[in-house]
């Protein structure tokens, strides 16, 4: 049997990305995040319901361009996993 999992960010805050590579940093962190919930071996799928207001990640490298932006949102997933409980 499936689940349906739904996942709100209310707002990122980012200091030092370029508006220009916002969109594949915000591709990079959705395909990851689902990459992580779907995977039985990451605990995502026992994730409960919750509210965290904040969650500080600390630095993230970051490396100009599309591919950059879409490394850093895949970072960013990660870091967001590791920083919800299950």
């Amino acid at each position: 049997m499936s689940r349906v999992l739904e996942v709100n960010i209310d707002r990122v805050v980012l200091r030092g990305i370029d508006s220009s590579d916002r969109k594949a940093m915000i591709e990079g962190l959705e395909a990851e995040l689902t990459r992580i919930l779907a995977d039985p071996r990451s605990g995502g799928q026992k994730i409960q319901s919750s509210r965290t207001p904040v969650l500080k990640l600390g630095r993230i490298p970051l490396e100009r361009g599309a591919a950059g932006g879409r490394k850093f949102g895949s970072g960013l997933a990660r870091a967001i996993a590791r920083g919800v409980k299950p």
